[in-house]
């Protein structure tokens, strides 16, 4: 029974962990990275579609990255979403490609990526606790029906907190790496 509930709890531990990576990819750092624009959703063939699923985003030099659509008819309808996207950057197109140049950052830009970077790990460090909480209530609950001892729901408690403590480390370590990324780009 607290087998079932490690196992959930770490998987929840997990995703929280996942969906930081995915919008700290997003973050620009002033080198090129497809994960900046595939996301960004453009308005073809009537309906509202991701980038990535139109065209092929690829990195040719350190700062610059290259958006190849499989049809050409809808480069203007790329270049129009690039543009109304809070990423700041100006397409510049041929009539087969985009390519998007990333400049540098400014310090003061670096500082307010820094600030929105560590946010975002603080909030998923609070909805790590929150599952962690989640768990210890379980466990009591559990205890209270006398479905579980009293030595196991402190072993429960101790576990679960071990595993909070390992993923706000992850958490921490992430943060690290693009706060490094961030201030050296």
């Amino acid at each position: 029974m607290l087998k079932k509930l490690y196992s959930e709890t770490e998987n929840k531990m997990k995703k929280t962990v996942e969906i930081l990576r995915t919008e700290l990819v997003k973050i620009r750092t002033g080198r090129a990275n497809p994960g900046l624009v595939e996301d960004i959703k453009v308005e073809s063939y009537g309906a509202q579609m991701p980038l990535s699923q139109l065209a092929s985003i690829t990195v040719p030099e350190p700062r610059q990255l290259l958006i190849r659509p499989w049809d050409k008819n809808i480069l203007p309808q790329i270049e129009k979403a690039i543009l109304k996207s809070d990423l700041g950057l100006t397409p510049s197109s041929d009539s087969n490609v985009i390519r998007l140049n990333i400049p540098l950052l400014t310090e003061e830009n670096r500082q307010n990526i820094s600030k929105l970077v560590h946010r975002l790990g603080e909030e998923n460090k609070i909805a790590i606790r929150n599952i962690r909480r989640q768990a210890i209530e379980t466990t009591k609950l559990m205890k209270k029906e006398k479905k579980i001892s009293e030595d196991d729901e402190k072993k429960g408690e101790e576990k679960i907190q071990k595993l909070t403590d390992s993923y706000i480390e992850k958490i921490d370590r992430i943060l690290k790496v693009k706060d490094k990324e961030i201030l050296e780009s």
